[in-house]
């Protein structure tokens, strides 16, 4: 059987091995632990959790500063060292950034969300909420579910949820996300060079199926961002750079130490500048939908889509959450649609499986979901989730006080032998088979494995996202044999995980 050895998880060995070495050792020392000791080691300050050496003020901060063990690397790629150095859980404190603790215990992870799912409060993204509680100028009752918490955040999610979460208002759009999958196909075809090859950059051919997919929910049209003379300097070309670089920022300020918190450093006002693009070009897209509904004039209820089920609830409300789904619906399902081809171009007879079930024009299609749930387990958009604690918890012996940030590795936990056995391979079967096979998913912890995050804060436009790239995914293997050439698919961990170029497939007509 060939499988896909990817570099990205290629220290998953290493991790596998320690950490069993370690939990073993560690089994054996506990046996001789009397119970006096275990209540001193339950009552150990979070400031005794391991992380690396500190100095008073900065903290870890010496680390990534030039020559340090961990300058330049990413919020991911430190998380991924920690683990490996120091086990399931780390600590990280530098000047001007809140401490956080890095948890890769599934169950640990499980004991904060559901402890805090009543007003769970989903740190990430503190720079944008400054921008738009602080910053710019025409402030808003409300913020987004991005950025909003509390009673604020709660009040706004139960006003779009009947717009989001109906399975009969998703369905509205099978038929027009089909036609701009068929419509991507066709322009694939017409940029493929005679090596069949595409020729223009494949990641913002991606993301201009991604920007017109979700336009049509998030507006209730076509964008025509397939449109071959569409300039460089189009609104939507200039959106899908913004809101890449949105990501960038994000993470240089918000998931890395940072003394942004303390002046306006060149990397804050950068981002100030693109927020505030970000927003205007959504205004622009959103301004223009809402004038092409009112002339529409729709008043059947099962005909009205996202943007007009909105607008009747709450104008502004409405603006916000059509701007933060174009911002939240590009580079996520681009990013999980190249990875998933990136997987299956690598695993030829997984693909070939799956073209069978698609050919067979079957009404269900549990292949195509199962392809989609092992390559988010595999190459996930997000490598975790993050809470603030509201209570105090005991977490791995340690006292963990409220109003701690605590980011779950999702990523590393799915990727660990005791949860997903073969772990580095992709096996879509894992999740079909009974309970009886040692591949069945049921058998990891239900936490180890979180794409969607968990509870009230889980994502709305989890439906949204599955059918836009269940769509497309089809359409795609039942028109191409896809391969892959070279070296395996580069991954840059930011506040997302982006697929980097080169690009190595050949799409060959079925």
């Amino acid at each position: 059987m060939r499988t896909s050895k990817l570099k990205s998880v290629s220290y998953l060995t290493t991790v596998n091995k320690k950490f069993i070495r370690h939990a073993a050792v560690n089994s054996a020392a506990t046996a001789k632990v009397t119970e006096e000791t275990i209540k001193t080691i339950q009552g150990k300050s979070w400031q005794e959790i391991p992380g690396p050496s500190s100095l008073p003020i900065i903290g870890h901060l010496h680390h990534f500063l030039p020559g340090g063990e961990l300058h330049n690397v990413t919020s991911f790629e430190f998380a991924e060292k920690m683990f490996l150095k120091y086990g399931p859980i780390t600590r990280l404190e530098t000047l001007g950034t809140p401490p956080i603790i890095f948890l890769g215990d599934p169950e640990s992870a499980a004991q904060i969300l559901h402890g805090d799912n009543w007003l769970p409060v989903r740190p990430g993204f503190e720079s944008l909420d400054y921008y738009r509680t602080s910053y710019k100028k025409n402030k808003s009752e409300h913020y987004g579910l991005l950025t909003d918490h509390g009673e604020k955040w709660k009040k706004f999610r139960s006003k779009v949820n009947p717009a989001l979460l109906q399975p009969k208002t998703i369905k509205l759009y099978s038929s027009v996300l089909d036609e701009v999958a068929r419509d991507m196909i066709n322009r694939l075809k017409s940029v493929r060079g005679e090596d069949n090859m595409i020729k223009t950059s494949f990641d913002v051919e991606m993301n201009l199926w991604s920007l017109e997919s979700v336009g049509v929910i998030a507006l209730g049209d076509r964008l025509n961002c397939f449109d071959p003379n569409l300039p460089e300097d189009s609104p939507a070309r200039k959106l899908i750079n913004v809101v890449h670089e949105v990501f960038v920022l994000a993470e240089e300020l918000d998931f890395r130490p940072s003394l942004w918190r303390l002046f306006s450093t060149p990397t804050f006002k950068r981002a100030m500048k693109v927020y505030e693009d970000q927003e205007n070009l959504a205004k622009y897209f959103v301004g223009k939908a809402i004038e092409k509904l009112n002339s529409k004039n729709v008043t059947n209820d099962e005909e009205k889509g996202v943007l007009e089920k909105l607008l009747e609830i709450d104008e502004k409300v409405a603006h916000i959450m059509a701007s933060d789904m174009l911002f939240a619906g590009v580079d996520t399902t681009s990013n999980t649609i190249t990875a998933s081809l990136y997987l299956l171009a690598t695993n030829p007879e997984k693909q070939e499986k799956l073209r069978e079930e698609l050919m067979s024009q079957q009404e269900k299609r549990p292949y195509l979901r199962a392809c989609i749930k092992e390559s988010l387990r595999m190459l996930p958009v997000v490598s975790g989730n993050a809470r603030q604690t509201t209570k105090d918890y005991n977490i791995l012996g340690y006292n963990i006080p409220k109003n701690t940030l605590i980011v779950f590795q999702h990523e590393m936990m799915s990727k660990l032998e005791n949860q997903y056995p073969r772990s580095h391979e992709y096996i879509p079967e894992r999740w079909l088979v009974g309970k009886e096979d040692p591949l069945y998913y049921g058998n990891a912890h239900p936490f180890a494995h979180n794409p969607f995050g968990f509870g009230v804060r889980s994502c709305i436009g989890r439906r949204i996202a599955e059918l836009e790239i269940e769509t497309f995914l089809a359409r795609l293997i039942q028109n191409f044999k896809i391969e892959w050439f070279g070296p395996p698919l580069r991954i840059k961990r930011t506040s997302l995980n982006y697929t980097q170029p080169p690009f190595n497939f050949i799409f060959k007509d079925v």
